[in-house]
């Protein structure tokens, strides 16, 4: 009986609730999404004057959309008639998939760079900036065949 009683008190009851609370807590952190992910392909190499395609894929597992723009930067000119900035709705279930063709003349880093911006009018639903980071990017670098030959003689 005295057990019973323990159980009515608010207090243990309070404590039963906070554990229970405490765990509930714990699955929902399990259940975090990516806001964006990136995969660059492009190849390592390439001879002077070849021109290479870089293929920039962009997805989120978030249920909303957001807008974002994908660009190519380099310290390095990057010589070709294309476009250095994307501008796109992304969603989760609608990847992106982004591609640039160009002549490489030397040795260069190459950042892929994806920013959620706040734009109106790309998507067709009413598009979110989540919180946290707005920047994500990747590094590649692509050596030229004749500079890794000059280097070895």
């Amino acid at each position: 009986m005295h057990l019973l009683q323990l159980l009515f008190r608010a207090g243990p009851a309070i404590l039963l609730l906070a554990f229970c609370l405490q765990f509930r807590t714990n699955k929902a952190e399990e259940d975090t999404r990516k806001v964006l992910s990136m995969e660059v392909q492009m190849p390592r190499k390439a001879a002077p004057n070849e021109e290479i395609s870089v293929t920039v894929r962009v997805q989120t597992e978030l249920r909303e959309c957001m807008v974002i723009q994908c660009s190519l930067l380099s310290r390095n000119p990057m010589e070709g008639p294309f476009n250095y900035v994307y501008t796109a709705c992304l969603c989760d279930s609608n990847p992106r998939t982004f591609y640039w063709d160009f002549r490489v003349n030397k040795t260069m880093s190459i950042i892929a760079l994806t920013h959620i911006i706040d734009k109106e009018d790309i998507c067709p639903f009413k598009a979110v900036v989540p919180n946290g980071p707005k920047y994500f990017y990747m590094v590649k670098n692509i050596n030229s065949i004749l500079i890794l030959l000059e280097a070895l003689v």
